[in-house]
């Protein structure tokens, strides 16, 4: 979806509640959110109140994250020049009347009203909060003065302990009250209490200018604000303890063509309204009646019940009492501009054109910081570049957009549907293999709980087996109908990786001496492997090895000989067979030649790649005919290249043609290498040559071969091929291999960045034969959870914590990765009771579960569940709060006696950990015994009621 840059900064560029006017365009704004997300958004219509985050502000996270308006993080809801309440955790403000829930007055709020719509406490708004009230009076400036503040303060510590609440901070200098509150009913100070503060402290300074009038004014402070016109209001001489009245007489008369132009009319003007100040009554209308009103009727305290216990997180917060006025834009309306933005088509080169995804366009260029760029819950990329996957890469836009990325694109078929069966193969079945595998666990103690670490422990005498039972599962996955051509080509690819890693890394077992020495065939040598157990001696290792990975090779170019072939005419005989020869297709090449009736040219190809006497003939010839001064336009080009070839002269043969990197190796390890030179020689002469210049790149799959779904920028040795490293990694013959980090990112084996499925049991298999080693590879452990926890396989996203290695410099980072994935994912986890049991047999303790069951209940309501599970897993300050102030009173209404005892004295044995026992459960233990004492004497008394009765029956 595409939003307006220009107009979404507009509406985002208002300074925070602390710092800014309401206006009537905001107001206007937020209504028209509100229209479009439905009723579900809370209601605020009067023009002194503001909220925070801003109504507008709320629709719009409602559209982009549906659900929002149910966990709003720390609401916040205020009146100018009276204060504002933030209701601490996340809140559901959903089809709120907050005009009707939320009424600040002269240095009180009053939450619910009305008892009878008031929820329970926790449920709505009826729940803890940080209050901040401002108070207005001419005693602040005065109390400073005279160096009372420290016994002031004492006092309003008093008053606000008195209520019931936790009692902040006070600033006598701003006025600025704070206080923290369980649930609500009405909190503040009354026009008594604040007399009595008021005479406790009264001086003769006091006192002669309250009798004798002077600049004092006995109206109430309230009046006093709308006394001050329309900017006085929430002025910074009001908010100092100035004299609004008298601050407003001085403006009239240094300003006066100003106030000529001002409209005091019973109703705000239009350009008033246009200039988004707040419209204020005019002076002194109906202040006689609302004075008379305010003395006739005055509110009845309501005195708030006491909480048992409450500990707040963070209650530091950032005063608001000095910058009340800071940063407010009075002559500047605002302007809803055009919401299509604008774009940009760029005809030369710049810094953001070439990107390495192509779909983000830094905001920064056109808009500074107005908008940031970056990721958001469940996927979610905002930016104001070109859509993801779409064609239009040289374009800037101001357009915003916000769109859900994919990372499981893995899952997806060529409609984009996500299907089962890939899941199952992608994820379930390479995983449940992984389990299967001999492990090794490590116990480790965090805190007062046990973690059991784990690691596969393997040989490379079973690696073969293993590599064979992972590409048994990719080969099933490419037999699903409807597979993409670009995720077929991947599994291909992944199919070959298995099959080079059994080559370079597995072992076998050595049964005897080799029967026969010599064998120069490597394909040969292979088929006497096949055919039985092999039995050799060491020092014939690497010849088997190398006869293997020369069948590996000639497999994975088959196929583009075979394309190659194919696009050719059938009279060029002679490039035929060149092309059979980069694949090292021998008995084709040998047939060709000897159909089109070639038996010299036959009898030269069945000894190529051969004995080095061969190549050196051949070699020799080439040069006499050098020598002298041989035309060589009598003899094909092709021919030439032909002969170079067998000569060993790869360069020259390759003169003007171009060939793919792996073929090129088998090129350099076929024909001019000699055959007995290992593999790691072979390896390191390819990286000489790449260095030099003189080889292709190795370059990915999906950029040598194609196709893929979605264009690649490939420009220089960015990326290399999977394979290519692991050449390098066998050549190397050392564990610590400095390029590790670089091999196993996710681009060297597929085009999607975040797919790292199948690499993480790559790295699994070779740390466990101990092939390398290494514990800087977070990011492909987090990959691959990432992509679990978007299938919703928790269980599995704890198995793959639970491998990663240990690191000193971190040493709880596996503990807090799983409580974080319990917490964030639990309504996921716990809804299954397979993953469930699946995470508890992987040794998690138990409270955590239960802490995060506990914790989701809590937040969505269900008190009584989230007392069981807080019991379960040993919170019992948090039970207990839970069972006096939501549980144990609705069971003794209903009669469920058993209930209560059995709750209360399964948190007895530890009421040494919990604040206020007395108070709470203990009192319940308490009034059972008491009640049980009772009835016993009661059935005695009865008893000896029956007694004397039937004695007097019986005399």
């Amino acid at each position: 979806m595409g939003l307006d840059a220009r107009t979404f900064a507009s509406c985002n560029n208002i300074p925070q509640y602390r710092k800014r006017n309401i206006s009537m365009n905001a107001y206007s704004l937020s209504c028209e959110i509100s229209s479009e997300n439905g009723d579900s958004l809370p209601v605020l219509c009067s023009p002194d109140y503001y909220t925070e985050p801003l109504l507008n502000d709320l629709g719009k996270r409602e559209v982009i994250d549906p659900g929002y308006s149910s966990r709003v993080p720390d609401f916040t809801v205020g009146r100018l020049g009276y204060g504002y309440v933030k209701f601490l955790g996340n809140t559901d403000v959903r089809w709120l009347d907050l005009d009707q829930i939320v009424k600040f007055g002269r240095h009180e709020i009053v939450v619910y009203e009305d008892e009878s719509s008031k929820p329970e406490v926790g449920q709505g708004l009826n729940k803890a909060a940080e209050v901040t009230l401002f108070l207005q009076g001419r005693y602040l400036s005065l109390k400073l003065k005279e160096g009372d503040s420290d016994d002031f303060v004492k006092k309003m510590k008093e008053r606000t302990e008195r209520q019931g609440a936790r009692f902040v901070s006070f600033d006598p200098v701003s006025g600025e009250w704070k206080f923290l509150v369980v649930h609500f009913s009405r909190f503040g100070l009354s026009d008594d209490e604040e007399d009595d503060i008021m005479m406790d402290d009264a001086t003769p300074v006091q006192n002669s200018l309250e009798m004798n009038g002077g600049e004092v004014s006995d109206v109430d402070e309230e009046t006093q604000m709308d006394l001050s016109g329309p900017e006085l209001s929430h002025s910074l001489p009001a908010h100092l303890g100035l004299d609004p009245i008298k601050m407003k007489e001085m403006r009239m008369v240094m300003f006066q063509e100003e106030e000529e132009i001002d409209d005091f009319s019973g109703t705000p003007s239009r350009q008033q309204w246009s200039l988004g100040k707040e419209y204020i009554r005019p002076p002194l209308q109906n202040t006689a009646q609302r004075m008379s009103q305010r003395s006739s009727s005055p509110l009845a305290r309501k005195t708030p019940v006491g909480l048992l216990e409450y500990h707040p997180g963070n209650s530091d917060s950032d005063s608001p009492g000095m910058i009340l006025m800071a940063q407010q834009n009075k002559g500047m309306p605002l302007k809803k501009l055009k919401s299509d933005g604008f774009k940009l088509d760029l005809k030369h080169e710049t810094p953001v054109t070439g990107s390495h995804s192509h779909n983000i366009v830094d905001a920064g260029l056109f808009m500074g910081r107005a908008f940031r760029v970056g990721w958001g819950p469940n996927g979610i990329l905002v930016h104001s570049g070109a859509p993801v996957g779409s064609n239009s890469r040289g374009v800037i836009s101001s357009v915003i957009n916000v769109e859900k990325v994919a990372i499981d694109k893995v899952v997806r078929d060529e409609n984009d549907k996500v299907r089962k069966e890939l899941v199952d193969f992608s994820f379930d079945a390479p995983l449940n293999l992984h389990k299967e595998l001999n492990h090794e666990t490590e116990e480790v103690e965090v805190g007062s709980y046990k973690l059991k670490l784990q690691k596969v422990v393997s040989n490379s005498l079973m690696l073969s087996e293993i590599c064979r039972s992972y590409i048994d599962i990719i080969e099933a996955q490419l037999d699903v109908p409807g597979v993409s051509s670009s995720t077929r080509l991947v599994l291909m690819h992944q199919v070959m990786v298995w099959e080079l890693i059994k080559v370079l890394f597995s072992e076998r077992e050595n049964g005897g001496q080799l029967r026969s020495e010599g064998d120069d065939n490597e394909e040969e040598m292979m088929q006497d492997i096949k055919d039985g157990p092999p039995e050799f001696d060491l020092e014939a290792l690497p010849l088997i090895r190398r006869a293997e990975f020369s069948c590996w090779l000639k497999e994975s170019v088959c196929h583009r000989v075979q394309e190659d072939v194919s696009s050719l005419d059938e009279s060029n005989y002679l490039k035929h067979i060149f092309l059979l020869l980069t694949g090292r297709q021998l008995d084709s090449s040998v047939e060709l030649a000897a159909s089109r009736g070639d038996v010299r040219l036959a009898c030269l190809l069945s000894q190529a790649g051969g004995s080095t006497v061969s190549r050196s003939d051949i070699a020799h010839q080439l040069d006499l005919w050098r020598v002298n001064g041989l035309d060589f336009k009598f003899i094909e080009k092709d021919r030439i290249r032909l002969y170079e070839l067998l000569a060993g002269h790869i360069h020259s043969s390759l003169n003007d043609v171009t060939i793919d990197w792996k073929r090129f190796l088998g090129l350099l390890m076929w024909y001019q290498l000699p055959p007995e030179t290992s593999l790691a020689i072979v390896f390191q002469t390819y990286q000489h040559l790449l260095d030099d210049g003189k080889a292709p790149l190795p370059v990915p799959i999906y950029v040598d071969e194609g196709p893929i779904d979605e264009p690649i920028d490939w420009s220089g040795n960015e990326r290399n091929d999977l394979s290519y490293y692991l050449m390098l990694l066998h050549a190397s013959g050392e564990s610590k291999f400095g390029s590790l980090k670089t091999m196993f990112n996710a681009l060297s084996s597929t085009y999607d960045p975040l797919d790292y499925h199948m690499i993480w049991h790559q790295r699994e298999v070779l740390a466990a034969v101990g092939v390398i080693s290494s514990n800087d590879l977070q990011i492909l452990d987090m990959g691959l959870v990432s992509q679990l926890l978007c299938q919703g396989k928790c269980h599995w996203a704890i198995y793959v914590v639970l491998h990663m290695p240990r690191c000193d410099d971190y040493p709880y980072l596996q503990a807090t990765l799983i409580r974080e994935i319990l917490f964030q994912y639990c309504e996921s986890w716990s809804s299954e009771e397979s993953q469930r049991k699946f995470i508890e047999a992987l040794g998690v303790p138990s409270e955590w579960l239960h802490e995060a069951m506990a914790v989701y209940y809590n937040y969505y309501g269900e008190l009584s569940k989230a007392l069981e599970h807080f019991l379960e897993c040993a919170n019992w300050q948090k039970a207990h709060s839970i069972f006096v102030t939501s549980v144990a009173h609705t069971l003794f209404l209903s009669a469920n006696h058993s209930d209560v005892w059995t709750l209360a004295t399964s948190m007895e044995s530890h009421k040494s950990e919990i604040e206020n026992w007395d108070l709470g459960a203990g009192m319940y233990i308490v009034f059972y015994l008491i009640r049980s004492s009772l009835q016993e004497e009661n059935n005695t008394m009865s008893d000896l009621v029956r007694i004397k009765k039937t004695q007097h029956c019986e005399i």
